[in-house]
């Protein structure tokens, strides 16, 4: 069997949670079939069974095209060039709508089942508009194509399952199956060493809160930042955050920290997205992790916290409530949602909420051991990259199976 992974995102251009999934399940993948992975940027490389074929958007696009739709533009023509030339490939498999329409694509042309996955969906994700601009129809369009035409569609969590019947009436139950995220176990485990933490800044004799993630609206890092004025005057709080969505969000939330370190002098920002080595120092040594998302599918750098036995205080939103246990590995924090946004509808209720959880732990260390070491289990007991990968592969077989049936009845 050979299978054809279409991404935006893959090393060493990762910089949220759909390239960090597609990075480990085509390797795990690879264990077992011919995985050939097609993404964005000059890559190209074989090593055994994985095969990676990286692709550039037009030019008269890329060079041409002035305004925020510039993005979705560049997306269409790059699912153009992707599906030209596939050959010998059983299955197609999409991760985010950057890719979508390649997988629309492939099953028109060379007649082989589309499965795609769903890290996020584009109608849950109204501040997108900010971001795209006029290309947020475009991306919903692409999406809305795509997901209504997949034989099989795979939702990251129960949470997400549920978003996709309710963003999408049209598509068949039947299709949907849940398939976690997962993470690498032994790559991800907690490390002594702080050698990170003193090259960026960090106290390791003083415990701190921490953060790492996508500066965006989705992530919620300006609801943490709010939430550290109800902290203590002396808390430490690490935010690792990079790549923002727009100049304008950025501009925001240097504003907010600015202001918060008037009287919380001990915030440190890391304004990059970190090495794994980096960031797996960082997660063994908080006292806590902080996930304020207002939208998530699933969550997956809560999986990497618990793996390195950090508690986890989190929004009580979409996939993390199937991943965060409340009480045993961390606090969930609920919120009153505005139905078209995801936003809080009280954000400094959100806020003070997060605040009284977050102290809750940086007050009780024994109580953030006990959390940490049931992160820990729960994350080897669910969450192995193996069992994800096989799953994965008994629906492209169940999905190649189906087919030959319907052509064998057609003959």
């Amino acid at each position: 069997m050979r299978v054809a992974l279409f991404t935006r995102e893959y090393p060493p251009k990762v910089y949220g949670g759909a390239g960090v999934h597609v990075d480990y399940l085509s390797r795990e993948l690879a264990r077992e079939i011919e995985v050939e992975v097609h993404c964005w940027g000059p890559q190209h490389s074989d090593r055994g069974n994985l095969h990676v074929r990286g692709a550039e958007p037009w030019a008269e696009i890329s060079t041409g095209t002035k305004g925020k739709f510039k993005g979705a533009l560049e997306a269409f023509s790059l699912n153009l060039t992707q599906v030209k030339a596939l050959q010998g490939i059983d299955v197609v498999h999409t991760h985010t709508w950057y890719v979508s329409m390649a997988g629309y694509l492939a099953k028109k042309l060379y007649g082989v089942p589309f499965v795609l996955t769903t890290h996020s969906l584009e109608p849950l994700r109204a501040w997108k508009a900010e971001q795209l601009g006029k290309g947020y129809a475009m991306s919903s369009w692409m999406e809305r194509t795509a997901i209504l035409d997949a034989d099989a569609v795979i939702a990251v969590s129960q949470g997400t399952r549920a978003d996709i019947l309710k963003a999408y009436p049209g598509v068949d139950p039947g299709r949907i199956q849940v398939i976690y995220n997962g993470i690498d176990i032994a790559e991800y485990q907690k490390t002594p060493d702080t050698q990170a933490l003193t090259d960026y800044g960090v106290d390791p004799a003083v415990p701190y809160v921490l953060f790492v993630g996508r500066i965006t609206r989705q992530k919620g890092v300006t609801h943490l930042v709010d939430a550290i004025g109800y902290l203590p005057p002396e808390t430490q709080v690490v935010l690792c955050a990079g790549a923002p969505d727009t100049p304008q969000i950025a501009a925001e939330l240097r504003k907010k920290v600015e202001d918060a370190r008037q009287h919380h002098p001990r915030i440190v920002w890391i304004e990059k997205m970190l090495a794994k080595k980096e960031a797996i120092q960082l997660y063994s040594n908080a006292r806590l992790f902080c996930c304020p998302s207002v939208y998530e599918p699933f969550g997956i750098i809560n999986l990497e916290a618990m793996a390195c036995r950090a508690p986890v205080v989190a929004s009580a939103v979409g996939g993390i409530k199937e991943v965060v246990v409340d009480g045993e590995t961390g606090y969930l924090v609920p919120f009153d949602q505005d139905p078209v946004t995801s936003f809080p509808l009280h954000p400094e209720t959100f806020a003070r909420n997060l605040a009284s959880r977050i102290n809750q732990l940086l007050e009780d260390p024994e109580k953030c051991r006990r959390f940490g070491d049931a992160g820990r289990r729960r994350v080897e007991e669910t969450f192995s990259w193996t069992a994800i990968a096989h799953q994965t592969i008994g629906l492209y077989q169940r999905l190649i199976e189906q087919r030959k049936a319907r052509s064998s009845n057609q003959h």
